[in-house]
């Protein structure tokens, strides 16, 4: 394995544990202070600085360098638990932090996902997005685990913990990470002047404007899940933050395993498609499954049913992107993270929202998503004609 994607890994691996690690801990921390609400708000503001600040990023890289943005972000996401470690139940500090942490979150990803176009060709496209989806899923494994395992000798602790491992991956990083934009293949400030710069949506044009969508949507279901799994688990089965750590650490095992095996090694470039739509139906089927838990362990099997679907689904809409595009690919991956972002913006809103009316709900409504984003899927397969179709 090409040893930058190694670091690549380490790198997403470590903001999805920031990610993660919260997930289990938040209705905890928020529980005397508007609990639904605030748990719903502090996911969506951190998601909407990220969404907002993304694809800047990913342009600035395009000039620049994706080495430099990848570095700043690691250590501004390093800053921002440590100010959640030290809020002490002060919401306000929360809030601060959350922003910060999705606004240098934004750096890292977008231009993480950039790096690893920049180094692999069309062909093995597919198989070095695998290997950044299975980081982002063993970010999610470690993630919810280590916040629910932590949160036994306090809430402040697993942001410590996070904190620290930010800042030892900004060390490894910076010292081992190579650029991987050449100067030659960089925008200049010269051309900026000569061209009009390209926005965030330069990208979302043609059949890829359906993959855009689609993105949107299977992110969407999952952090409206996320925002009420675990208050709709403590009325189902009695979960504790401990049990829905290890709710996700099943899942995410599942998923990272799916991506490193079975996307990496037998998905071939052409039958993305395919698996996207495996990927969407055993999605939709582990939402419905989660209606019928009865026991952390039945739950946590329903929701590694969700993981695996998850999995398929991910790298191959990325590689599917990320060959097909016209544009530079930090402006590319900034809009997938901007998308991305979108859904995580507005998935715990709804979700937060609906579970109020009937706790049934978001698991319902994310199925039945999932089973619609087949037909955006349809509407990409149906426009598809090579590059031609993209830029129209």
């Amino acid at each position: 394995m090409n040893k930058q994607i190694m670091v690549i890994m380490l790198l997403l691996m470590t903001i999805f544990i920031g990610f993660g690690i919260i997930i289990p801990i938040l209705p905890e921390v928020v529980k005397n202070a508007g609990a639904t609400f605030h748990n719903a708000l502090l996911l969506s503001v951190y998601s909407a600085a990220s969404f907002l600040m993304s694809p800047i990023w990913g342009s600035v890289s395009d000039r620049i360098g994706r080495r430099p943005i990848i570095m700043i972000g690691l250590l501004g996401f390093c800053v921002s638990f440590l100010i959640f470690g030290f809020a002490d139940g002060h919401l306000w500090i929360m809030y601060v932090s959350r922003i910060l942490g999705g606004l240098f979150s934004g750096a890292a990803t977008a231009c993480a996902v950039a790096y690893v176009a920049d180094i692999t060709t069309e062909e093995n496209r597919t198989k070095g997005m695998g290997l950044v989806g299975m980081s982002i899923g063993l970010g999610f494994i470690f993630g919810p685990a280590i916040g629910g395992i932590l949160s036994k000798w306090g809430t402040a602790l697993p942001f410590f913990a996070a904190a620290g491992l930010s800042f030892a991956t900004f060390l490894f990083a910076l010292s081992v990470l190579k650029e991987s934009l050449p100067p030659e293949k960089r925008t200049t400030k010269q051309a900026d002047k000569q061209a009009k710069k390209p926005s965030r949506w330069t990208a979302f044009a043609g059949s890829l404007k359906y993959l855009y969508m689609l993105s949107f949507l299977v992110t969407f279901t999952l952090a409206g899940l996320e925002a009420t799994l675990q208050y709709f688990e403590m009325a189902k089965v009695g979960a504790t933050p401990f049990d829905i750590g290890m709710m996700f650490l099943a899942s995410g095992i599942v998923g990272a395993l799916i991506q490193g095996g079975v996307v990496r090694r037998l998905v071939k470039k052409g039958a993305e498609q395919r698996v996207i739509a495996i990927g969407l139906i055993i999605s939709a089927a582990g939402f419905f499954l989660l209606l019928l838990s009865s026991s952390v362990l039945t739950a946590a099997i329903y929701l590694s049913v969700f993981g695996a679907g998850n999995a398929l689904i991910r790298p191959c809409v990325i590689s599917l992107i990320t060959q097909r595009t016209n544009v530079g690919q930090g402006v590319t991956t900034g809009l997938n993270s901007s998308m991305d972002s979108l859904g995580r913006i507005a998935g715990p809103l709804l979700g937060g929202a609906v579970f109020t009316l009937n706790q049934s709900l978001p698991f319902l409504i994310g199925g039945v998503l999932c089973m619609a984003a087949t037909l955006l899927l349809f509407r990409f397969l149906a426009l598809d004609r090579g590059p031609a179709a993209h830029a129209s």
